[in-house]
């Protein structure tokens, strides 16, 4: 379990150097994203104070809702509003990256707990490393591209956010994977426990 711990903490430190890649003030995200400049910014957040009661995502016209909102969502604009009605300090601020870090922490750990589950049965580096990038891939794609594909967001978005997401999950997949090798007694057992079993 140590090894684990060791493991979930380098491949944490990996997620972060990646998401500060994506995410942080490089300006990458931007290929993804959109803003506008001040004055509609203004004029936006302004329209939003004044319409949205309180905290939430709000789906802008919901097709569910009325007949009248059924027909607005079938001419549209549409739009997924994720609002909070407070102000925040900048999203480099230590607290955030704190918990940030902490979170890519447990997310690790996590990953780290299911490889032990199969380290018994799946005993080389490649393997293990193989399973969770799979694992990491698929959920990653299902996290990000169901919301472009049902609500349909734009796909550059979520396809950036895919791309970020499932190399952080890999890297941390596979530092932790390297971190269960077992010692190189065990790996020449097990080699030759498959040799007898031929």
């Amino acid at each position: 379990m140590i090894r684990v711990i060791w493991g979930s903490l380098v491949a944490a430190v990996a997620m972060f150097i990646i998401g500060f890649i994506f995410y942080g003030p490089l300006g990458l995200k931007t290929l993804a994203t959109k803003s506008v400049d001040d004055a509609p910014a203004l004029a936006i957040q302004q329209v939003l104070k004044a319409n949205l009661p309180q905290t939430g995502t709000y789906m802008i016209p919901n097709d569910t809702r009325s007949g009248g909102q059924t027909a607005m969502y079938g001419t549209g604009p549409i739009a997924t509003v994720h609002y909070n009605s407070s102000g925040f300090v900048a999203a480099l601020d230590p607290a955030t990256i704190g918990k940030g870090f902490l979170f890519n922490f447990v997310v690790a750990l996590l990953i780290g707990l299911a490889l032990i589950g199969i380290d018994g049965r799946v005993t080389d580096f490649g393997s293990r490393a193989r399973v969770e990038a799979i694992i990491g891939i698929a959920g990653s794609a299902f996290t990000n591209l169901g919301e472009p594909l049902y609500y349909h967001h734009d796909w550059p978005h979520f396809l950036y956010a895919f791309v970020a997401d499932g190399l952080m999950l890999t890297a941390a997949g596979v530092i932790v994977a390297w971190f269960l090798k077992p010692p190189p007694e065990s790996q020449a057992a097990a080699k030759a426990e498959a040799r007898e079993d031929v």
